[in-house]
């Protein structure tokens, strides 16, 4: 299944002032926290050890990781099963109601037509890494149901 993928949004109504690799930030932002919380998939984990090191020691970002380990594109075959569960219910949320990107537009008062204008920073990274962990935790909590309301 594929969750998301940058050309999604950069192929679409994007920014002209913008690079296309402003289209993966949000992307790359949930995705460096399930990399760096232990949730890449055995085969995403020896293919890629060199990068996600790098990822851990933040000195690549989740976006950039996207765009050049997994080419623009976030896939169920890069988590493990509780990854995969978690991004379903938060990332993906039923009928695409993704608690993530609610949480990114909180995190940085943006929203459909700004969000892209956020920048792919480690700052950035550690300001909406808590709400992701919130929200993980309440899933944990209310035993991991298929979607998060």
């Amino acid at each position: 299944m594929k969750y998301d993928d940058a050309s999604w949004h950069y192929g679409g109504d994007f920014p002209s002032d913008l690079p296309e690799a402003a289209g993966a930030t949000h992307i790359g932002m949930f995705l460096a926290w399930l990399l760096r919380k232990g949730y890449a998939s055995e085969e995403l984990a020896e293919e890629a050890e060199e990068e996600i090191e790098q990822l851990q020691n933040e000195e690549l970002t989740g976006a950039q990781f996207l765009l050049r380990v997994l080419d623009e594109k976030f896939t169920d075959q890069e988590l493990t099963d509780e990854g995969n569960a978690f991004t379903l219910a938060y990332y993906r949320g039923e009928d695409h109601d993704s608690k993530f990107v609610d949480d990114y537009f909180a995190a940085f008062g943006v929203n459909e037509q700004s969000m892209y204008g956020v920048a792919d920073s480690w700052a950035h990274f550690h300001k909406v890494a808590p709400m992701v962990d919130a929200r993980y935790q309440a899933w944990v909590a209310a035993g991991r149901p298929q979607y998060m309301v």
